[in-house]
């Protein structure tokens, strides 16, 4: 009888891990799908900006501001690239980063998430663990950091301090 349960819990943990990782996937399609949508649109008011006769090349202040929130969103998770600052991840991800850099710079080995969730100082609770488990597996998925073993999160090759970029 235990032996069927332990299949059965074997079976849901491997569907669970399945659609998580789908999930992975999905947001990661859907942020590169909103960048995109997000420079065609500014790709178009600066279009209008300058075709606009009556508008000597100058935006207006309120939708400068519009172009800036809408190049720079801070809920996205943008896809590294060489140069690119720590300064366009939310808080929570730039926490992420910083700990993940610390160890390195120690010499330390990657962390999972029930470790990370312990340095910041939270209850290592399912829901806390999964939610960084969350962030980091899309952190990982936009290049920002290594998995180099299952569950366990470093960061990536090129990515080094907060300034960005090498």
């Amino acid at each position: 009888m235990v032996g069927l349960l332990e299949q059965h819990e074997r079976a849901a943990r491997r569907r669970v891990d399945g659609l998580r990782e789908e999930a992975d996937r999905i947001q990661a399609e859907l942020a590169a799908a909103e960048l995109e949508w997000q420079e065609w649109a500014i790709a178009r008011r600066r279009i209008d900006t300058v075709l606009t006769p009556d508008n000597s090349g100058s935006a207006d202040p309120e939708d400068a501001s519009d172009l800036r929130d809408a190049a720079k969103p801070k809920s996205q998770v943008p896809v590294w690239r060489e140069g690119l600052a720590w300064s366009v991840l939310s808080v929570d991800y730039q926490r992420i980063l910083k700990e993940l850099a610390d160890r390195s710079r120690l010499g330390q080995g990657p962390l999972t998430c029930q470790e990370l969730a312990a340095s910041f100082g939270m209850d290592v609770v399912p829901a806390r663990v999964e939610a960084l488990r969350s962030k980091a597996k899309r952190l990982v998925a936009r290049g920002w950091l290594a998995e180099p073993a299952a569950g366990r999160f470093t960061l990536a090759q090129a990515v080094s301090g907060p300034g960005g970029g090498s």
